[in-house]
């Protein structure tokens, strides 16, 4: 493991907790710095590498589990009160991945609601995601009350999809799970799909939040690890700020959860560059990553405010939120 430097001195020399960078005396060394973030690749454009990353982290960390508790214990009571008594219910998943939590919560709607049918579009721009949902569907009985309609796109396409085709049809219940990361506006993201809700509509997002170690490496390391074009930095916390701003009303849950992220500090692990990788967004970013930056951010990792150390493990707050909101008045 290479030798790091102490946690405020790797943080200066990549602009870490300054995200304004008046750290720098001169525009040479920000055009540095800023040509150093801007050579980092995003992970999400390499598929085959994202999911084997995802597919680790959930290994790795009780994030289906505390999900699963959620939609147990909580979310049929927010169901309870949508469709107003109607016998058909539309429902919009966005981001819906390879669909086990996806066809979770429709059980619960089903339990809610036992006599209605469902119009179920999945948007999901993964076409491994969406061949595997689709494989879970066949093999699972008793779902003949759901039509399934596949959108193999991305939030942004969907949206253009619907106002090209004018659409007029309203959702009883739109879930967004693990997906605000990934479109350019979250804002407006959350707006059209929000415009969508038809009377007593529930629009569901879960992400991590603002208090977990996610929230607390996404405000150090802002500038050095997000896309500008996709705001991967949210957690609840900027969505309830963008609410607030709107005077929008929410419910809000926390989800405690927890990932073992000890692989990261063994180097050369490649479960533990698989893992850095998730952690940061960032393709390849252990040999990527510039020495000062991957030491901020291994030092970050470790800092109490992230993880906390308990049996040789290093164990990060993956803490999630979850923000409820209702149709527009």
């Amino acid at each position: 493991m290479q030798t790091q430097q102490s946690f405020k001195e790797a943080v200066t020399l990549v602009g870490g907790f300054n995200s304004s960078l008046q750290i720098f005396p001169d525009s040479l060394q920000q055009d540095t710095l800023f040509a150093m973030a801007s050579s980092l690749k995003c992970l999400v454009d390499d598929d085959s590498r994202y999911q084997k990353s995802f597919q680790l982290f959930l290994e790795r960390s009780s994030e289906h589990q505390c999900m699963r508790d959620f939609i147990h214990n909580m979310l049929p009571d927010i169901l309870a009160s949508i469709g107003d008594g109607k016998s058909h219910l539309n429902v919009i998943g966005v981001g819906s991945g390879a669909g086990e939590i996806d066809l979770e919560m429709l059980a619960k709607l089903r339990l809610k609601h036992p006599r209605v049918t469902v119009d179920n579009e999945v948007v999901e721009p993964s076409s491994t995601q969406l061949h595997n949902y689709k494989v879970l569907v066949s093999q699972k009985p008793g779902l003949d009350y759901i039509k399934f309609t596949w959108n193999k796109m991305t939030a942004t396409e969907f949206e253009e999809h619907w106002r090209v085709k004018k659409m007029t049809k309203k959702a009883d219940f739109i879930h967004m799970i693990q997906m605000l990361y990934y479109v350019k506006d979250p804002g407006a993201t959350i707006s059209f799909f929000q415009s969508l809700l038809d009377k007593n509509g529930k629009l569901l997002m879960l992400l991590v939040s603002g208090e977990s170690g996610w929230g607390r490496l996404w405000r150090t390391y802002r500038n050095q690890l997000c896309n500008t074009e996709i705001s991967q930095c949210v957690t609840t916390g900027d969505i309830k700020s963008f609410l607030d701003s709107k005077g929008v009303s929410y419910q809000s849950y926390e989800l405690p959860s927890e990932m073992d992220i000890t692989e990261c500090f063994t180097e050369g692990d490649e479960k533990g560059e698989l893992l850095l990788d998730f952690l940061t967004e960032v393709l390849d970013f252990s040999k990527t990553a510039s020495p000062e930056l991957k030491a901020g951010v291994l030092e970050l990792l470790r800092h109490p405010d992230c993880s906390v150390e308990s049996n040789g493990k290093v164990i990060f707050n993956n803490n999630l939120g979850v923000i409820v909101i209702d149709q527009l008045t």
